[in-house]
C-alpha cells in the first residue's frame, strides 16, 4: 500500500466524538462523492459513489453513528457499475432527506455550508473527510507533495481557506477541468497530518524526513570534502610544475632560504596539504605563511615564463 493509502486507511478508522464533527466530516465526503436527487415521482435519493473502500467504510460508519442508519438498507451498485470500477450505493426515502438536510447538501463541487465549519474541531473533521475523498500524496521518500483534486472552484476556494486558517501555505492550480489545491512543503504536510489526527502516519513521515535530512547533509559534506580534495590536488600539481620550472631555469639555490625550503618540501611531499607542509617546516609556520611562500614561487615561475 502506498503512503497516501496508509494515511487514508488511518483516517478511515478515526472518528470524532462529537456529533457536529461527525456531520462535518460526512458533509465533506458527500460534497465530494455524493449526489442528492429528486425523481419525477417525488422520490428523493442520496447516491454515494467512490472508488476507495476506505471512503465508503468511513461514510457508513458516520451514517451509523450519526443517524443510526445500517448499510443493509442501501441499494448496491449494478453489475455494469461495478465492472466500471465504481461502487455507488443509494439511500432513498426519509433517510436520504434527513442526511441531506443535516449535511446541508448542495450541488456537488460547491462549498460545504459554513454553518457546519464554525468550530476548529469541525474544520479538522472536514479536512479528514475531504482528504479521504479527493486527497492524495506522493511518496515522501522521493518528494513532498499533497493535493486535493476538486471538481469545482467553490470547493477548492473553501478548502484552501480552511487550510490557510490553520496557517498552511495552500495554493490552487487549474488542471484540465479540475481545481487542484496543493501543499509542497514537508513541514506543511506534517502539520496537516497532525490537524487531521493521522498521528501514526505523521510519525512515519517525520522519520522519513529525518533520514532524508541526514542523508542530504552527509552527501553535502562528502561533496564538499571531495571538492576540497580536488582543489588541493590541482593546486599542489600547479605548485610542483612551477617549482620544477624554476629548478630547470634558475636552480633552487637561487631562491631565498625560506622559499627554497618551501619548494623542497613541496617537491618531496606533492600530495601534502598546506597545513601538513607548514608543520614540516623548521621552525613550523602557519598555513597562511606557507601559502604566501608557495604563491611567491608561482609568481617567480610566471615571470620566468614571461621572459622565456
Amino acid at each position: 500500500m502506498s503512503f497516501s493509502g496508509e494515511v487514508k486507511e488511518e483516517l478511515s478508522q478515526h472518528c470524532g466524538q462529537a456529533r457536529h464533527c461527525q456531520i462535518a466530516e460526512l458533509a465533506a465526503i458527500l460534497n465530494c462523492c455524493g449526489a442528492y436527487r429528486e425523481a419525477e415521482n417525488g422520490m428523493r435519493s442520496l447516491e454515494i459513489c467512490a472508488e476507495n473502500h476506505a471512503v465508503l467504510r468511513k461514510c457508513f460508519t458516520l451514517l451509523k453513528k450519526t443517524f443510526n442508519i445500517d448499510t443493509d438498507i442501501f441499494e448496491k451498485a449494478s453489475a455494469a457499475q461495478e465492472k466500471a470500477g465504481m461502487e455507488p450505493f443509494t439511500l432513498t426515502g426519509s433517510h436520504a432527506v434527513d442526511v441531506a438536510e443535516a449535511c446541508r447538501m448542495t450541488t456537488p463541487g460547491m462549498q460545504v455550508s459554513p454553518l457546519l465549519l464554525k468550530n476548529a474541531c469541525c474544520r479538522r473533521a472536514y479536512l479528514r473527510g475531504t482528504y479521504l475523498s479527493i486527497g492524495s500524496m506522493s511518496n515522501p521518500k522521493r518528494s513532498y507533495h499533497l493535493e486535493f483534486v476538486c471538481s469545482g472552484s467553490g470547493q477548492a476556494e473553501q478548502l484552501c481557506g480552511v487550510l490557510t486558517g490553520f496557517e498552511l501555505e495552500a495554493k490552487i492550480i487549474r488542471r484540465k477541468k479540475y481545481h487542484v489545491v496543493y501543499l509542497k512543503e514537508g513541514a506543511c504536510i506534517v502539520d496537516l497530518l497532525n490537524i487531521m489526527e493521522a498521528h501514526v502516519s505523521l510519525m512515519e513521515l517525520e522519520n522519513l524526513r529525518i533520514l532524508k535530512d541526514i542523508s542530504n547533509r552527509v552527501n553535502r559534506r562528502v561533496n564538499c570534502e571531495a571538492a576540497n580534495i580536488v582543489k588541493t590536488v590541482n593546486a599542489a600539481s600547479r605548485q610542483v610544475e612551477d617549482i620544477k620550472l624554476i629548478q630547470e631555469m634558475r636552480g633552487l639555490s637561487s631562491l631565498p632560504e625560506n622559499l627554497r625550503k618551501a619548494a623542497e618540501l613541496r617537491l618531496e611531499w606533492p600530495d601534502a596539504t598546506l597545513g601538513e607542509l607548514s608543520e614540516m617546516t623548521v621552525p613550523p609556520i602557519g598555513k597562511s605563511g606557507m601559502n604566501h611562500r608557495l604563491r611567491k614561487l608561482s609568481e617567480i615561475a610566471e615571470e620566468l615564463k614571461g621572459n622565456a
